[in-house]
């Protein structure tokens, strides 16, 4: 059930065009406080709705990637997205935009349904370059969208801005319904039993264990390091404006230009050799901003390294997931991204108040501290060495046998 050609890089479109209006609206919420008559402080309640949303797509709607034809799945998950959009922009209180962004949140986690359909339609020596394909839409649509957002915000209106993304999002429903496949997978159980079986492969599968915890440091460590950053650059000595803050994420363009690397590299050699390279240079990254803010182009170099580092690990771990079993992609990834963003929010929860306790240098040090505690932990020995000697003693045992007796091959 693979992809029509031109499946996969659709896929990624959509994902980046999808999971960008979780942070569009970010750079209007002034704009959305004065309009809808909102408090400064309760305006940001509108970010929170969107990541809760998120979260509770992956926990409700992932899963029916094992279930449901790719082609009606995403078309319905991005007329929702949609749906929500226009009920964002016809909002005139906070109550109707939280509720908008809570659906534009769980309708944005198609974009993780996109790497899991795209890893599954291909074979298993390709999945690491799909899956990165993926990875590298969902990245642009993260870099690029504050950027967007901000512009069209400006030109358009947020309102206007709302309604350009829904446009978009409606034009990437037209596409899926067009070239994703038709077929169902074969289901395995009903619905309800495979949300109760989620919890199940958390404890059966120790590779899903370890790339949780892995991948949930490393995202604590990448929202930490974006919001501290945030918040100490708008603080004295700095005291930038939020477009200059801003330019800052374009930083992240060497992690979105890292990824097919990252891909190849992952389907030649193994997504947990990526992982390890990828933490190392994100803990080069993380050093170089202990150094502090002072000196921008270091600041710089350094966001651009704990990025490329964060978001090719992503895509090797997402690989190295989907290869557990292909069948239940969806579950699996579903079981994974909801931790991921838990370990997310706990990271931007956590980051102004060490910014407040200890200054800059506490909120890196902590940064500097969860990538290399990813990095050690795949370091250590998994099942994947004991296999290998196995297979090693079979076949010195098999070709140490006369011809007519050797045993099959393992």
């Amino acid at each position: 059930m693979s992809p029509a050609r031109g499946g996969v890089p659709l896929l990624a479109c959509t994902a980046g065009i999808a999971l960008a209006n979780n942070y569009a609206v970010q750079p209007a919420l002034g704009d959305l406080a004065r309009d809808t008559g909102t408090s400064a402080a309760a305006i940001g309640l509108v970010t929170t709705a969107a990541l809760a949303g998120c979260i509770a797509g992956f926990a409700f709607l992932l899963p029916l990637v094992d279930r449901a034809a790719p082609r009606r799945l995403v078309t319905g998950q991005l007329a929702l997205l949609a749906g929500g959009l226009l009920l964002a922009a016809s909002a005139h209180g906070l109550g109707q935009l939280l509720v908008a962004y809570v659906v534009v949140g769980a309708g944005a986690s198609v974009s993780a349904m996109a790497s899991a359909i795209a890893g599954r339609g291909v074979p298993g020596e390709r999945r690491g370059a799909a899956v990165s394909l993926v990875a590298a839409g969902m990245s642009a649509g993260i870099l690029l969208s504050r950027l967007v957002g901000g512009a069209l915000a400006g030109a358009l209106g947020w309102r206007g801005m709302l309604l350009v993304f829904a446009a978009a999002v409606l034009v990437c429903a037209a596409g899926a319904w067009w070239r994703l496949p038709r077929e169902r997978p074969a289901p395995q159980g009903g619905y309800l039993g495979t949300l109760a079986a989620l919890p199940g492969l958390l404890r059966r599968h120790r590779t899903l264990r370890r790339a949780v915890a892995q991948g949930s440091l490393w995202y604590f460590a990448f929202s930490l390091v974006w919001v501290a950053l945030t918040v100490r650059l708008a603080q004295p000595p700095y005291g930038l404006d939020a477009a200059a803050i801003g330019l800052y994420s374009l930083a992240g363009a060497l992690g979105f230009a890292a990824l097919p690397v990252a891909g190849r590299l992952g389907d030649r050699y193994s997504p947990r050799a990526v992982i390890r390279v990828s933490m190392v240079v994100a803990a080069v990254g993380a050093a170089l901003l202990c150094t502090g803010l002072s000196r921008p182009v270091i600041t710089a170099v350094g966001l651009a390294l704990v990025d490329a580092g964060c978001f090719t690990a992503q895509a090797a771990n997402q690989a190295r997931i989907l290869g557990i079993d292909p069948l239940r992609a969806g579950s699996l990834s579903g079981v994974y991204l909801l931790l991921y963003f838990v370990a997310g929010a706990v990271g931007a929860g956590v980051a102004a108040p060490l910014v407040a306790g200890g200054g800059w240098g506490a909120a890196s040090a902590v940064v500097l501290g969860a990538l290399l505690t990813a990095g050690g932990a795949g370091l250590l020995p998994g099942r994947g060495r004991v296999a290998g000697r196995g297979w090693l003693v079979a076949c010195c045992a098999r070709a140490a046998q006369p011809h007519g007796e050797r045993a099959p091959r393992p």
